[in-house]
């Protein structure tokens, strides 16, 4: 099976109080992407993974990551993961199986996560929810991430983004990492239908989940531990993820 991985890179380190990219911000004295880069490297899913940049900070990534076999997409405007993908289409050969998307600020997802989702036999999309049970302690780190919404069989039917949910879905504890994996052929054929009908105008990635539903596709999950599902967007999430690797 041929997959390809999508490594979404174009943030600004603002929310991060860095002058640095988002994917440059340190952990532990090394690159946020950095950490991720090994995973995909120690998954042998993809000898040379696209890495989504902003035309700011291709060179300072790229210099970065000098080391590793990559290619690079611009995204010239930040409309959204759903357009961010779309920036590396390019890229993506026609006999490509899968597609993972990964995020540059999620340093700590596995590579035997990344081998088991270049694997999956994904008919649209399939994705890696964590479920927390709580908001208490480290967990208040997800509460604004997107909520998983399932139908009365339990099926996955739609991702919320919190700023989008319900009173109702707030409650749920089963949230989005952002990790995906598509079926290449679908992917292309869907991502085009994505609309930027929300709050912050932009395009999400997430909404193909509730395409993929409506078209009648079983949505496929990996379940992950929410310390590998752990993003970071802040100086405070980023000294608890320092925190947790000292554990």
């Amino acid at each position: 099976m041929k997959t390809k991985i999508i490594i979404l890179a174009a943030g600004k380190g603002t929310r991060m109080g860095s002058e640095l990219p988002k994917a440059l911000v340190p952990l532990q004295g090394k690159a946020m992407i950095s950490h991720l880069i090994e995973s995909v490297v120690a998954s042998a899913v993809d000898e040379c993974p696209v890495v989504v940049v902003s035309p700011d900070n291709k060179e300072i990534i790229s210099q970065t990551l000098s080391r590793y076999n990559c290619d690079y997409a611009i995204q010239e405007q930040q409309l959204g993961s759903g357009h961010a993908v779309a920036c590396a289409r390019n890229y993506i050969p026609a006999d490509t199986d899968n597609v993972i998307v990964l995020y540059c600020d999620h340093p700590f997802v596995t590579a035997d996560s990344i081998s088991k989702f270049g694997l999956f036999n994904t008919e649209a999309v399939t994705i890696m929810p964590t479920e927390l049970g709580d908001y208490n302690d480290w967990h208040q780190n997800f509460f604004h991430w997107g909520r998983i919404v399932r139908d009365k069989n339990n099926e996955v039917e739609k991702i919320v983004e919190f700023k989008d949910s319900s009173a109702e879905e707030i409650n749920i504890t089963e949230v989005n990492p952002g990790f995906m994996c598509f079926n290449n052929q679908w992917l292309w054929k869907n991502i085009d239908k994505l609309s930027n009908d929300n709050g912050p105008k932009e395009y999400y990635l997430t909404a193909l989940v509730e395409i993929a539903f409506k078209q009648g596709y079983k949505v496929g999950t990996i379940n992950i531990e929410p310390q590998e599902a752990m993003g970071i967007n802040s100086r405070e999430e980023l000294a608890i993820a320092e925190s947790l690797i000292n554990q």
